[in-house]
C-alpha cells in the first residue's frame, strides 16, 4: 500500500461508505515524510510531476533567519527544537518542520547591532566594558551610531535571550520541499505566547 492523497478512500459526510471505482492514480501519490534533523547538511533531489524537482533535507544545521523589527536577515547556526504545535515527540528528536519553534545562535545578530548601532546587547546597564570592547571612533561614526541609538529599541524578553546567547525563532519554509530551513526571530505577543508554552511543557 502507498501513501495517497486522494479523497476517495474517505466516508461521506453523512458517514456512508463509498464503493472503489478506481484503483490508486499516480497523480494521487504521497511520499513518506522528510523527517529534517539537526546536523551535517544532507539534502536529496526528489523528481516530481512534470520533471520538477522538490530537495529534500535530511539533515540540515544552518538556516537564514530575519529580525523583522531591525529589517535584517542572517545566516546562523540551529541549536535544537524547543517545541513543536504539533507533536511532542518532534521536540525530543530534534525534527525541522514548518512552524516548529527553534533556539538559534544569537552571535550573527548581536554583531550586527554593534556595528549599526554601537552598543551591546545582552549586558547588565552597570557592567562596564573591557579594554578589548573599548576601540577608537572618529567623531563622525560616534554621531552617526548617536543618530541611530534614539529609535533603537529592544524589548526586553529579546534583550535577555541575548545573554544566554541563543534567540527563539520560528521556522517559516519547508525543510522537507524546498531543502531550507529559513525563519524569523519571535518577538512581541508572539514570543510571549511561546515561552508561556515552553515554560508550561517543562
Amino acid at each position: 500500500m502507498g501513501i495517497s492523497r486522494d479523497s476517495r478512500h474517505k466516508r461521506s459526510a453523512t458517514g456512508a461508505k463509498r464503493a472503489q471505482i478506481r484503483k490508486k492514480r499516480k497523480f494521487e501519490l504521497g511520499r513518506q515524510a522528510a523527517n529534517t534533523r539537526i546536523g551535517a547538511k544532507r539534502i536529496h533531489s526528489v523528481r516530481t510531476r512534470g520533471g520538477n524537482q522538490k530537495f529534500r533535507a535530511l539533515r540540515i544545521e544552518t538556516g537564514n533567519f530575519s529580525w523583522g523589527s531591525e529589517g535584517v536577515s542572517r545566516k546562523t547556526r540551529v541549536i535544537n527544537v524547543a517545541f513543536h504545535p504539533s507533536n511532542n515527540e518532534l521536540i525530543r528528536t530534534n525534527t525541522i518542520t514548518k512552524s516548529a519553534i527553534v533556539q538559534i545562535d544569537a552571535t550573527p545578530f548581536r554583531q550586527y547591532y554593534e556595528s549599526h548601532y554601537g552598543q551591546t546587547l545582552g549586558k547588565k546597564k552597570n557592567q562596564k566594558k573591557t579594554e578589548e570592547e573599548v576601540v577608537a571612533k572618529s567623531a563622525k561614526v560616534e554621531r552617526k551610531l548617536a543618530a541611530r541609538q534614539d529609535g533603537s529599541k529592544v524589548e526586553s524578553a529579546v534583550d535577555s535571550q541575548f545573554s544566554a546567547g541563543r534567540l527563539y525563532a520560528c521556522i517559516s519554509s519547508r525543510p522537507g520541499q524546498s531543502g531550507r530551513c529559513d525563519g524569523y526571530i519571535l518577538e512581541g505577543e508572539e514570543l510571549a505566547f511561546y515561552l508561556r508554552r515552553i515554560t508550561s511543557k517543562k
